[in-house]
């Protein structure tokens, strides 16, 4: 995998199109910008109830983007990453409804789990109270078989989603068909989408236990072996993404995000500075995705101390709630369907109220920071909140999902900030330096990170106090500065 720019798009939502249409504008609209791309479920369907994270055939690709060839011309040309949705399948896909028709007597039983096949002797409330729940209500829910009686499947997120056990040999069997038809693709990075509840075990939390390292581990081993390489999604405690990293190619840096937002409102680089000092190296950066903003990956947890406390946690969420004009405080939380625990829904240029300064600034550092960047089409083209998406579908998350043609792509490209972008996006692409060894300096209200690779060196200064921003590249004898005022 190269070590330069990605773009992570729906393959649908970002020009009204299908495969053969996203090419195109990789090729086109957004030529020599991209490496890479994370092609967000493209299986069937793409509009489940959770936007293609339900697959009702993980094997196959929705007909009305394309089929498997098209991916695969893609991946002649850029990097592909796709999701290994591991821990869960619809309540449509025809395991599923054999299971309801036959019971215990469907071949598919053992697929799929239930209360009782985690917990035989009954579930005491104080393993309840442990599991560890990424969204409000039951981690179970209740379907009536064929013959008339009910069973408590696990569900993690919804109830369409209904819970696999990986360690069956049903479960197996269909992760490994999931691999092979990747592999057969040319997709060469693998999402482990929600790797950390794959594992339920009584009296533990069922999340990032022990076996869920184990499981991981496992796993990138067999996508190994394929010459595939795998990146885990994790939300979690910060020192749990360093222990992952270890267990796994690449992690996200969740932390990266936040911890931004809150130094540019604070102006105090403390939090980000240590961060940057102890993050996992193999990791890929981002700034958005098609999820929210991260809130529980720089947060206390269980008595742990966070990297951030409480109250400059407080401090961030009412300032992007204030940032949106209230706009994300209506995708968040109750407010909304597909609620989640510990996220955000809101664009990172609303977060940061559309000051386009400070929205160079924070891709400046992300792209400075370790790792492979990797930009969401929405934010690549600083599309604003989608209140109008919100409203027809009351999913919180479609505030940062939304619906683009050409015409779209073509007006975002002329906004001063989006040139800006680009030309960061091949700043970051053609300096060798980023090949090579990783510094940072700094104090509590500036910070410099810096590139080396023998005589060629990358620099980033940022007064977080001024908002000043410069940029100084060393490369092949000749020394440029720019400010990123200047771009815009």
């Amino acid at each position: 995998m190269k070590n330069k720019v990605q773009l992570i798009t729906y393959v649908d939502r970002i020009a009204n199109s299908g495969l053969v249409g996203l090419k195109q504008v990789l090729d086109n609209q957004l030529s020599e910008r991209f490496s890479g791309v994370h092609l967000l479920p493209f299986y069937f369907p793409i509009d489940g109830s959770d936007a293609g994270f339900d697959p009702i055939d993980h094997v196959k690709v929705d007909e009305r983007l394309g089929n498997w060839d098209d991916v695969k011309q893609i991946g002649e040309a850029y990097d592909i990453m796709a999701d290994l949705i591991v821990n869960h399948m619809s309540a449509e896909s025809k395991e599923f409804k054999d299971v309801l028709a036959k019971g215990k007597k469907s071949a598919y039983w053992d697929l799929f789990l239930t209360k009782d096949s985690v917990f035989p002797n009954g579930l005491s409330d104080e393993d309840q109270a442990k599991i560890y729940r990424p969204r409000p209500g039951s981690c179970f829910s209740t379907y009536r078989l064929a013959d008339g009686s009910e069973v408590e499947f696990w569900t993690t997120f919804t109830a369409n989603q209904i819970d696999i056990n990986v360690h069956s040999k049903a479960g197996q069997d269909y992760l490994n068909r999931v691999l092979a038809r990747f592999h057969e693709s040319k997709v060469n990075l693998i999402r482990l989408d929600a790797a950390g509840y794959a594992i339920k075990k009584p009296g533990t939390s069922c999340f990032m236990i022990e076996e869920s390292f184990e499981f991981v581990d496992q796993l990138a081993k067999q996508a190994n072996q394929l010459g595939m390489t795998t990146l885990a999604e994790i939300h979690s405690h910060h020192m749990t993404q360093i222990d992952i990293a270890k267990r796994v190619d690449m992690v996200y840096d969740f932390a990266l995000p936040p911890l931004i937002l809150h130094t540019l409102f604070s102006q105090d680089a403390t939090a980000l500075s240590y961060w940057l000092s102890i993050a996992p190296r193999n990791c890929i950066t981002v700034l958005d995705t098609h999820d929210g903003i991260g809130i529980i990956d720089v947060g206390p947890i269980n008595g742990k101390p966070g990297l951030l406390n409480t109250a400059e946690i407080d401090n961030l969420v009412n300032t992007i709630h204030a940032n949106s004009k209230g706009e994300s405080l209506q995708a968040t939380g109750a407010a909304a369907s597909n609620v989640d625990l510990y996220q955000i829904n809101c664009t990172y240029y609303d977060a940061l109220g559309q000051n386009d300064i400070d929205y160079l600034i924070a891709r400046a550092i992300q792209f400075f920071a370790p790792g492979i960047p990797q930009v969401y089409y929405a934010g690549l083209l600083a599309i604003p909140n989608d209140m109008a998406l919100l409203k027809r579908t009351q999913v919180g998350r479609d505030i940062n999902r939304p619906y683009l043609n050409i015409d779209d792509i073509d007006s975002a490209l002329q906004k001063p900030v989006v040139k800006a972008l680009c030309k960061l996006i091949s700043l970051r692409n053609n300096q060798s330096a980023f090949n090579g060894e990783f510094s940072m300096s700094g104090d509590q209200n500036s910070l410099q990170l810096i590139w080396t690779e023998g005589l060629n060196s990358a620099k980033l200064a940022v007064d977080f106090t001024t908002k000043d921003a410069e940029i100084e590249m060393k490369q092949d004898g000749q020394v440029d500065r720019l400010s990123l005022a200047s771009l815009l």
